[in-house]
């Protein structure tokens, strides 16, 4: 029975079209996506609920499931990850070379960091497989992998030593940003765009939050004045990111630089302040746009519900719409068509992918 629409469901889903939306650079629509008011963007949403989800399936620390049926479902789901990202990947690589030769324009060859691919086949394969190697708007399920990976750990921590999660997890947050620690590319040479060992915070915040004692039930107990803390940052971080966020010069703060500036690889702390100051600040919004646009509500939450094959179909929508703007030059029209099908395409799967599940 598929379940009804909710709050995580739903901002899933609104992250999932966002994120189609922002990986076709220049399109319209880009203008109206909340990254244009916001330091943080969908990518931290994404990543939070993730880390909400992974409650529901890790339990309680009392759940009787036992521990090895736990791991090999975290496993298998880490393994499902992997397995389409690979697909996803191939199919971009597919659709970029058919592009370069249907237009005649080699230059395609070389977006996204594909140029290895198609010049450095063997080795560049290899780095493929083993995740060293990532094409550009492609990066953010290796990461979805590695959390995946890291989450029997999660779940062992909170049965084991709920208290310890969050201060170790903070721990290694950071250590990465002072010292800089990093996961590097191969065989091109430089690093992950989202490096594991900072997002690897958030995702386990959005673990801890989702929980009904310990961090999540003191927010919970406190959301009232969390909120009216939460709002001026909102607000400044807003006017900061309208405004443009150069203001901070990375040459004139002080070490270590990251725990200063506005990065997105190391989600450093004034991202990640303000993204959870949005989080607070909009918590309370949803039973208002449930009952204003229940439509949309119902639709965002079918693609949070399926959020890997909606996030899998927007991926390879989004280049192909990049493809499309490139060869038409771009134009309202032009984005138009580009968004309402691809989203439209993105909720056809949702749909089918609910309907083959009934349907067992």
């Amino acid at each position: 029975m598929t379940r009804p629409a909710n709050a995580v469901d739903f901002w899933r889903g609104v992250a999932l079209i966002t994120i189609f939306i922002n990986h076709i650079p220049g399109i319209f629509y880009q203008n109206i996506t909340h990254r244009n008011v916001s330091l943080s963007d969908s990518a931290e949403l994404f990543v939070f609920l993730a880390g909400w989800s992974l409650r529901y399936v890790v339990g309680r620390p009392n759940d009787p499931t036992p521990a090895s049926q736990l791991m090999l479902r975290l496993g298998g789901r880490a393994f499902t990850l992997y397995a389409a990202h690979m697909l996803i990947v191939m199919i971009a690589i597919a659709m970029l070379a058919t592009a370069a030769r249907v237009l005649e324009n080699p230059i395609l060859l070389e977006w996204h960091n594909a140029a290895p691919v198609f010049f450095e086949p063997a080795t560049t394969h290899i780095g493929l497989v083993l995740l060293s190697h990532q094409l550009g708007y492609f990066d953010i399920l290796p990461l979805y992998v590695v959390l995946l990976l890291l989450a029997p750990g999660i779940a062992l921590l909170h049965r084991t030593a709920p208290n310890w999660l969050l201060p170790i997890s903070f721990m290694v947050y950071v250590t990465a940003l002072v010292f800089q620690i990093t996961v590097p590319t191969w065989p091109t040479e430089g690093q992950w765009f989202f490096n594991p060992l900072c997002w690897q915070f958030i995702f386990v915040l959005g673990f801890s939050f989702s929980r009904e004692y310990g961090p999540g039930g003191w927010a919970r107990r406190n959301i009232s004045w969390i909120r009216r803390i939460a709002w001026p940052i909102v607000i400044a971080g807003g006017i900061f990111a309208w405004f443009g966020s150069g203001w901070i010069d990375p040459t004139k703060v002080p070490e270590p630089k990251l725990l200063f500036i506005n990065g997105k690889t190391f989600l450093t702390p004034i991202r990640l302040i303000q993204f959870l100051a949005l989080v607070a600040a909009l918590s309370v919004i949803y039973p208002s746009i449930e009952r204003a646009t229940p439509q949309f509500v119902t639709f965002s939450a079918m693609l949070g519900r399926n959020s890997l094959h909606a996030f899998c179909a927007g991926s390879v929508l989004s280049l192909a719409g990049q493809i499309i703007r490139f060869y038409f030059k771009g134009g309202i029209l032009i984005d138009t068509v580009l968004v309402v099908s691809g989203i439209v395409s993105m909720g056809v799967i949702a749909w089918v992918v609910e309907w083959r599940d009934r349907s067992k």
